[in-house]
C-alpha cells in the first residue's frame, strides 16, 4: 500500500509529539523506543524509517517539547492586557495545572538533571535549544535593555523550574500550591 508523500511527515511528527509528552513524564531513559512506537501505533521496527538513532529522537522531541512550552508562554504574554507580559508568563508557568501535568511542561522542569547528565554529544543541540528558547522569552522579560533583560530572565526562569521541581515532591496539592504560590509571589514583587 502507497501512502501519500505527506503521511511519512505526519507520521513522524506524530510521533515526535508523543515521545515528546513521554519524555517530560518518564525521562529521558524511561521513554523506550518501543513504547514511543506503540504510543503512536506503530511498530518498534518503524523507528528507523524515521530517526537514525534514539538521540535523533530526544533531540527533536526536546526541540518539541521547548516549542510548545514556548508557544503557551507567549500567548500568555502576548495576551496580557492589564499586566506586564512577564507577569503573565509567571502566572502561567507556577500555576498548578502546569505542575500537574509534567508532560506537557517545560522540559528544563522535568528532566533538568537528566540533561545535565546527558551524553555529552547531544549537549550542543541541548544549549541550541535553551538558546532558542531563551531567545522566545526575553522580548517579555522586565528590564530596559537586553543585559538587564537577559539578567531577569536566567532569575525568573530558574527560581520557576526550581519550584516547579519542588512543587511535583510533595504529595498533596495544597502543599504543591503553596510553594507556587510562594515563588510566584516573590517573582511578581521582584521587578
Amino acid at each position: 500500500m502507497r501512502y501519500p508523500s505527506a503521511h511519512k511527515s505526519e507520521t513522524h511528527q506524530k510521533i515526535v509529539n508523543d515521545a515528546s509528552r513521554r519524555i517530560r513524564s518518564e525521562g529521558i531513559t524511561g521513554a523506550a523506543v518501543s513504547a514511543v512506537m506503540r504510543d503512536s501505533g506503530l511498530t518498534h521496527g518503524g523507528f528507523y524509517k524515521h530517526f537514525e538513532s534514539k538521540h535523533d529522537l530526544l533531540t527533536e522531541s526536546l526541540s518539541a517539547g521547548f516549542q510548545e512550552i514556548a508557544d503557551r508562554l507567549t500567548q500568555a504574554a502576548e495576551l496580557s492586557r492589564s499586566q506586564p507580559p512577564w507577569k503573565a508568563i509567571v502566572k502561567t508557568y507556577l500555576s498548578l495545572e502546569f505542575c500537574n501535568h509534567v508532560e506537557y511542561g517545560c522540559p528544563l522542569a522535568a528532566l533538568g538533571p537528566e540533561l545535565a547528565r546527558a551524553d555529552p554529544a547531544m549537549k550542543p543541540k541541548i544549549f541550541e535549544e535553551l538558546k532558542k528558547y531563551k531567545s522566545r522569552m526575553l522580548p517579555f522579560m522586565p528590564g530596559q535593555r537586553t543585559a538587564d533583560k537577559e539578567r531577569a530572565f536566567f532569575s525568573i526562569f530558574s527560581t520557576m523550574v526550581g519550584a516547579i521541581e519542588v512543587a511535583r515532591m510533595l504529595p498533596e496539592p495544597i502543599m504543591r500550591e503553596k510553594v507556587l504560590a510562594s515563588a510566584r509571589d516573590l517573582l511578581l514583587r521582584s521587578f
